[in-house]
């Protein structure tokens, strides 16, 4: 008689924030191609779509009628207003991704950090820095995706962003890409208590005052 197999365990959700420029999106990337366990929400937005985006990839890009109606229906598990933007995670996908028992990573600001907490406190936020304000600005100004005018904006969110380190549970500078991505790497894996918030915020005092000037 065959043997009833024990039920799969539900996997984690891990929320990660950062200023734009910090290299969050290049890190998740990586870390996403290099596991088989880890999953990703694909948000839905109501920015237009770039030319190289892909719906249903990059986002599900809807029109604001049709979010709001989905904020009404209790679609999203966050949802926050960016850059003039809306931007959401559908529950359903998220629920479909931990049941299936993967780690689910969700590429967030702030606001929808603090929303995902309240609804699942037993979330996991991780904080990337860039290794300092010049490096983010010049980040910014190298991307060639923006106007001036949205680089300025990008810059000022930054700061408001950056402001809400202390929110999160983990704080990892991404300064060389391959040691900021084996440091994420431990913290999904649950090995990386040294990059805890309560044992950085020390060692980045420095970072912090150069950013927050």
């Amino acid at each position: 008689m065959n043997e009833i197999p024990e039920p799969q365990q539900p996997g984690r959700l891990y929320v990660i924030s950062a200023p734009s420029g910090a290299g969050k999106t290049s890190l998740i990337r990586a870390l996403i191609a290099s596991a088989n366990n880890i999953g990703v929400s694909v948000s839905h937005t109501t920015r237009p779509r770039r030319p190289d985006e892909v719906d249903g990839v990059n986002y599900h890009f809807i029109g604001p009628d049709k979010f709001k109606t989905m904020v009404n229906n209790g679609d999203f598990l966050e949802w926050a207003t960016v850059f003039g933007y809306l931007y959401g995670t559908g529950k359903t996908a998220a629920d479909l991704i931990l049941g299936d028992g993967k780690h689910l990573l969700l590429e967030i600001d702030w606001q929808g950090a603090n929303q995902v907490r309240q609804k699942m406190p037993t979330t996991e936020s991780i904080f990337i820095f860039p290794p300092s304000l010049a490096a983010l600005k010049d980040r910014l100004d190298n991307r060639a995706q923006d106007d001036d005018a949205t680089v300025e904006k990008r810059m000022a969110a930054s700061f408001t962003e950056i402001s809400h380190y202390h929110e999160f549970d983990y704080l990892i500078v991404n300064d060389d890409f391959d040691a900021a991505l084996l440091e994420l790497s431990a913290v999904i894996k649950g090995q990386g208590d040294q990059f805890r918030k309560s044992r950085q915020l020390d060692v980045l005092k420095p970072l912090i005052a150069d950013l927050l000037p």
